[in-house]
């Protein structure tokens, strides 16, 4: 298969106020041979507007939607698409839900349960000629205010105040960084994973 992807806009993090987030994910498109496909579609309606116009979009020409996980900095948007949802486990269209097996159906996409930041985070891994991309969500994630550190070690040990499990997410990075040539994390500019 033939895939293209494209990252509409790079994610944001940045503290508001004394105890809250401004915050939007990272939006990336893929487009298959039989499909688009927005992941993690954010909270910005006018953005993601103007963003799809840019590839002769609009939201009812999108076919699936992958959540990486349902924190609202990522998912607030959904329910704009009239498409099929996926996330870690389940594939909806309407109000019908079933068990996916790890890929978006009809393409070469797979599903890597990412726990850590979340129980339920997904991360999505995109081969697009000889290169594998991952959308990985908030596996890796800065605030506005973080200098972007991209070597292994930094990488591993990256704290994550929002996690909910360590371990889990230390080995999710583990097995992110051993399949990728580029991430797009969840807040922050996608970068090259270091030979």
């Amino acid at each position: 298969m033939n895939n293209k992807i494209s990252v509409l806009g790079e994610g944001y993090a940045r503290e508001w106020e004394s105890s809250g987030w401004e915050a939007s994910s990272s939006v990336t498109l893929i487009q298959t041979t039989k499909f688009n496909i927005i992941c993690d579609p954010g909270p910005n309606t006018n953005f993601l507007d103007a963003k799809l116009q840019e590839f002769d979009l609009r939201c009812g020409d999108i076919n699936w939607v992958f959540l990486t996980h349902m924190h609202f900095d990522h998912c607030n948007q959904m329910a704009r698409f009239p498409a099929n949802f996926i996330d870690y486990e389940s594939w909806y269209t309407a109000d019908k839900q079933d068990l996916h097996e790890g890929v978006i159906p009809g393409t070469n996409l797979k599903i890597l349960k990412t726990s850590g930041h979340t129980l339920d985070h997904a991360s999505l891994i995109v081969p697009v000629g000889k290169l594998v991309y991952v959308v990985a969500g908030d596996v890796f994630w800065w605030a506005e205010d973080e200098e972007q550190l991209t070597d292994r070690k930094s990488l591993l040990e990256k704290k994550d105040a929002l996690a909910v499990d360590e371990k889990a997410l230390r080995k999710s990075r583990e097995a992110i960084l051993g399949v990728a040539d580029f991430i797009i994390p969840g807040h922050g500019r996608m970068f090259e994973v270091a030979g």
